[in-house]
């Protein structure tokens, strides 16, 4: 067994059940009619009111009365919450007092039991957790934890010191990758002002032989909707604006038209064209396709009609912070700006 392999002396092990007191939350219902604004009121807790960023729960959203405290489960500071559906098995610890539904499980401290709460943290969010809980719930419709389930895996318990030392080192080991982390979005951040500063100076200082004409000139915009229904356009990869990456122009979780069920009228395009996003264009969302497929009808698909522009040099062009502040300029509605066709 794997735990074998990596047994220590002095250590041991011991089913998560018999080393911590497990039970479920529950609910008062219905929910509303228990919700106060109440500041005397119980904490409600929600899985909303914790972050994946935060080990800690300090407050909520919500409140309910003490009328439904005996439909629920009430938790203390320094109890451990794991979420038992979604995301399961993310653990948090409370910072503060509450009720919880039956979204989660309350894992509290045994007396006799030494286990640092920090120590206890990094084990339940370590892959070896992890990964009994992924087995235990594998071949289940709704993938939950429960408490016969959480109780039956096992942790290793080494001598306090030796807890205390481990978190020690992961924190330290924590505290580098988050400052890697913090470095690597300050470069990028930094790389995003060096490019845009570039495109800037690049289409601003005008060369010898350069002339302008509209973008009507030198591209044609597809105007004409296809239905995807039809079974030419089954197998076709669909593009929305929530499947491209900002300023990078990446594409992730791309469906076909027959997987995302498509029904109402889309473009089509092919390698030749330029997509852009016309929805909120401050976020730059801007493709150069390398295949054919749809796209949503909130992106303009644009094709060179001329040997005058290239397809690159009109992708870079619509990327620029220059075009992009025109863009915004002509926008129809300041809730949810939209570049106008016809200001384009």
């Amino acid at each position: 067994m794997v735990r074998q392999a990596h047994i220590q002396k002095g250590w041991e092990y011991k089913k998560l059940g018999d080393a911590m007191h497990i039970a479920r939350g529950g609910s008062p219902r219905p929910i509303k009619q228990y919700l106060t604004d109440d500041p005397n009121g119980l904490n409600w807790i929600k899985i909303g009111d914790a972050t994946e960023s935060n080990k800690y729960i300090y407050k909520t959203k919500e409140k309910i009365t003490k009328d439904g405290l005996h439909k629920t489960r009430f938790v203390e500071e320094g109890d451990f919450l794991l979420s038992n559906s979604m995301s399961f098995g993310r653990p948090y610890i409370m910072k503060t007092t509450g009720c919880i539904h039956d979204g989660w499980l309350v894992l509290k401290e045994i007396e006799d039991i030494d286990l640092d709460k920090d120590f206890l943290y990094h084990l339940l969010c370590s892959p070896y957790l992890f990964e009994q809980f992924d087995k235990l719930a594998a071949g289940s419709t709704v993938r939950n934890l429960n408490i016969a389930l959480v109780s039956s895996v096992e942790i290793p318990i080494p001598p306090l010191d030796e807890q205390k030392r481990i978190v020690a080192k992961l924190d330290e080991c924590f505290d580098a990758i988050d400052k890697a982390r913090a470095n690597v979005e300050k470069n990028l951040n930094n790389a995003k002002e060096l490019f845009q500063s570039q495109l800037n100076q690049i289409f601003s200082q005008k060369g010898d032989g350069w002339v302008e004409k509209k973008l009507g000139e030198v591209c044609s915009v597809t105007s004409k909707l296809i239905d995807p229904k039809q079974p030419e356009y089954l197998n076709l990869l669909h593009i929305g604006g929530g499947n491209i990456v900002a300023e990078t122009g990446e594409l992730v979780g791309l469906k076909t038209s027959k997987d995302e069920k498509l029904k109402s009228g889309k473009f089509s395009f092919d390698d030749s064209m330029v997509l852009y996003n016309k929805i909120r264009p401050y976020l730059i969302k801007v493709v150069r396709p390398s295949f054919k497929g749809l796209c949503s009808a909130d992106m303009y698909p644009l094709s060179p009609n001329t040997d005058e522009i290239s397809r690159d040099y009109l992708y870079f062009l619509l990327v620029s912070k220059k075009f992009t502040d025109y863009a915004i300029s002509g926008s129809a509605r300041s809730g949810m700006p939209k570049v106008n066709r016809k200001h384009l």
